[in-house]
């Protein structure tokens, strides 16, 4: 796989932690108890202060970063079939998943009823052949998947967050809170973050005002000044997926510092041995999390991805390790 050139910005550049929040270091309850069985145990975690992106990167961002490298991103180049045993021959074709909302009520535990492999769509073409970011600017960039995030990280002098980093951040300073901004979903009745009302996948209100994507900055920032932690798009980080957390350390000496989580070797999808892509966390559900489906709009919701897929409904932001 091709990577992009490395036109890291200087360590010194002054722009590097323009639009980034510092965020201090400190130990805090990773993970929950209460919901999905692959965010439990909850155990402790300490990390070190550092900077965040205080938005996921954006659709501007992003065309810079392909204007100053010529960067090629997963969905624009066509797969190589022996990177996918048994796959049908015309779907070798450059394109990503994109989210197409069924006519009636389906099956919820079938993915396939709502998202379609569209031949085309790239984070040029977000929903495929005559689509355009025309006007979304503002907007998350979507359609990337792990190698083009970590592409445009290298080029901008950063690194993407670990799950444990992005966890902490997207908590605010509210250690143990349901969500990012505290315990009730939709306080006083207002929308905190661009998710899902109605039934999903085919009847979407629109209630918080946006059907796919919002604007990076349009719903209230968490504690720490950051904006879209939760719902929007999902966020890649560098974490392998594991199935669980580990246990809690049995004493505060023992508390994992810098967790890098899981192993490659226990990521792939064991519903398709064949093929070995590994799964990586991504974090913060989109906007197309609901009540009814996929309730992962919490700092604790964790969810495997292949790193060789991109969607219509996953983007990420970086991180610059060192202090204030």
């Amino acid at each position: 796989m091709a990577e992009a050139p490395v036109l890291d910005r200087p360590a010194d550049s002054p722009d590097l932690l323009a639009g980034m929040v510092f965020v201090a270091g400190g130990t805090f309850r990773m993970g929950s108890d209460r919901h999905y069985p692959e965010e439990a145990p909850v155990h402790r975690v300490s990390v070190d202060g550092f900077w965040i992106d205080r938005t996921p990167v954006t659709n501007a961002q992003f065309r810079a970063f392909v204007r100053a490298t010529g960067h090629v991103t997963m969905a624009e180049r066509k797969p190589k079939a022996e990177d996918y045993p048994g796959a049908l021959p015309h779907m070798l074709q450059a394109g990503s998943l994109v989210f197409k909302p069924p006519k009636g009520a389906v099956d919820l535990r079938d993915w396939s009823a709502w998202w379609r492999f569209r031949f085309g769509a790239s984070w040029r073409r977000p929903l495929g052949p005559g689509s355009s970011i025309a006007g979304l600017d503002d907007h998350p960039v979507v359609h990337v998947a792990y190698a083009d995030a970590e592409a445009y990280a290298r080029w901008a002098g950063k690194e993407l967050p670990t799950e444990a980093e992005w966890e902490y951040a997207a908590r605010g300073g509210l250690d143990g809170a349901e969500f990012a901004w505290g315990d009730e979903f939709t306080p006083g009745g207002r929308h905190m973050a661009n998710t899902w009302q109605g039934a999903f996948p085919h009847q979407n209100l629109a209630e918080d005002g946006f059907e796919r994507t919002s604007p990076v900055t349009t719903f209230p920032p968490n504690g720490y000044g950051l904006h879209d932690m939760i719902g929007n798009v999902w966020e890649w980080t560098t974490d392998f997926y594991a199935p669980k957390h580990p246990t809690d350390a049995p004493k505060a000496c023992c508390i994992p510092q810098n967790p890098r989580g899981g192993q490659e070797k226990g990521s792939y999808d064991p519903a398709q041995p064949a093929i070995r892509i590994p799964r990586r966390v991504v974090k913060g559900g989109s906007h197309l999390c609901a009540p009814n489906y996929c309730r992962r709009y919490r700092p604790a919701a964790r969810h495997p991805h292949p790193v060789d897929t991109s969607t219509s409904h996953i983007g990420f932001r970086c991180v610059v390790r060192r202090g204030p």
